[in-house]
């Protein structure tokens, strides 16, 4: 592979522009704030009455924290949040802890495959585009519904229509706007500190 390619596959993510010195206590602390960081934004929370699955901004986040902090870091600030979820942490919308046995911990799963995956496509340069951004979002987004939308028919017993209007129909604008949102930021980030190559 040529030196060009490699750069190209494996560019700075956003926190890597800001430290770019890397340290086992520096990742650990770049992680715990990735976990933070979500947990306060997953509180902007709307509970809707015909579906356990609230909107929230958590997807908008593990986005985000994906993006910014790398494919690696981003995976393990939110699969961090997804084991506090699990084991009963109040880090779920509206300070909740109702862990595995809610029906809406499928989508805290696919939080962590979204992260990953907007981390790997922000490695390889997508954040610094709009649209690359948005395309990215939006595939990242389609995992959490991957991870989500089963939970929720198990968790529920629902038939295929009813989970669809209870866990995807009614998020599908506020996702779009989300994708829109990343894709104004993430390159508006990078126009601010300068895109430097690795």
């Amino acid at each position: 592979m040529t030196s060009s390619a490699t750069t190209l596959a494996h560019r700075p993510v956003l926190s890597e522009r800001f430290l770019p010195a890397s340290s086992a206590a520096r990742t650990i602390a770049l992680v715990l704030a990735g976990t933070a960081a979500l947990t306060l934004i997953s509180q902007v929370s709307i509970p809707l009455p015909f579906t356990p699955v609230p909107l929230t901004l958590a997807t908008f986040g593990a986005l985000l924290v994906g993006a910014s902090l790398g494919p690696a870091r981003g995976t393990a600030a939110v699969g961090l949040y997804a084991v506090l979820a699990a084991v009963g942490a109040p880090v779920l919308a509206g300070w909740s802890s109702t862990g595995v046995a809610a029906a809406s911990f499928g989508y805290v799963i696919g939080y962590v495959l979204a992260a990953a995956a907007l981390g790997v496509a922000a490695r390889r340069g997508a954040d610094r585009s709009a649209w690359r951004t948005v395309l990215a979002a939006i595939a990242a987004t389609a995992l959490v519904y991957a991870a989500g939308l089963p939970w929720l028919a198990l968790a529920t017993g629902a038939d295929l229509s009813t989970t669809l209007v209870q866990g995807l129909v009614p998020f599908i604008p506020g996702d779009i706007v989300k994708a829109v949102a990343a894709a104004a930021l993430l390159p508006a980030a990078w126009k601010l500190v300068g895109d430097k190559r690795a």
